[in-house]
């Protein structure tokens, strides 16, 4: 599957790596999920080439410019994102690219899905953010982003602050599947672990406090998308 932005360009990933081997390994890799990729051997190469790339993905050690001088110069011409490739045991490294302006550090020897997966998350956060209404009304159900409300049949709901984002995100486009990747993404901004039972966990306190679970719809092994309830009558509406 190609992996595209919002607008539906698939997304171009420039890898700068002196070592041709390596360079060619990780364009295949990044091919192989989705990606253009392509590759230039030096700093000044990817200074010439970065122009069109959505993500740079650059290795520290490289012949003609170090690596930390060229993340400052890519970072000081634009917002390209940025990403740093760091030896295993080099933490200071990490840290020295991470303050030069990366968006985030991999390491040489992580498998391609999870540098894949790395590099989604970045270029989800460069991306903008698509314009949501102020406010958000579904029959009887208003969210007000302004004043972090929820009502019902003109009543306060009572909801936690990650509660009203989850319901907000979800509402924001009623008749569309969030996936569990995206809800984690834009309601707790990570990508990594204990999504299920997080997420889970206020769908099942949220539908209770709107005392309907058709409010809410699981679409299994997909995410979650508002349900059935926002159509129903007011008298079928709990």
């Amino acid at each position: 599957m190609k992996q595209r932005s919002e607008d539906g360009a698939v997304r171009q990933v420039l890898v700068v790596e002196h070592d041709t081997e390596t360079a060619a390994a990780r364009v295949s890799d990044l091919r192989r999920q989705g990606f253009t990729a392509r590759s230039v051997g030096t700093g000044r190469w990817a200074l010439r080439e970065h122009a069109d790339a959505d993500l740079v993905l650059f290795s520290l050690e490289l012949p003609d410019i170090d690596g930390l001088e060229l993340c400052r110069s890519l970072r000081n011409s634009g917002n390209t994102a940025l990403m740093a490739v760091t030896d295993a045991d080099d933490e200071l490294g990490r840290v020295l690219a991470l303050n030069a302006g990366a968006d985030d550090c991999v390491v040489k020897t992580w498998g391609f899905r999870e540098v894949g997966a790395r590099i989604e998350a970045v270029l989800r956060r460069a991306q903008p953010r698509q314009a949501l209404p102020a406010e958000i009304s579904l029959r009887h159900l208003h969210i007000d982003p302004r004043l972090r409300e929820v009502r019902l049949h003109h009543r306060l709901v009572g909801v936690t602050s990650k509660e009203f984002e989850l319901l907000y995100t979800l509402a924001a486009t009623p008749e569309t599947v969030v996936t569990r990747k995206e809800l984690m993404a834009r309601v707790w901004g990570s990508d990594w672990g204990h999504t299920s039972r997080t997420i889970d966990t206020h769908v099942s306190s949220l539908r209770a406090k709107l005392g309907n679970s058709g409010w809410i719809i699981t679409v299994r092994g997909v995410g979650y998308r508002m349900g059935y309830a926002w159509r129903m009558p007011e008298s079928a509406v709990g």
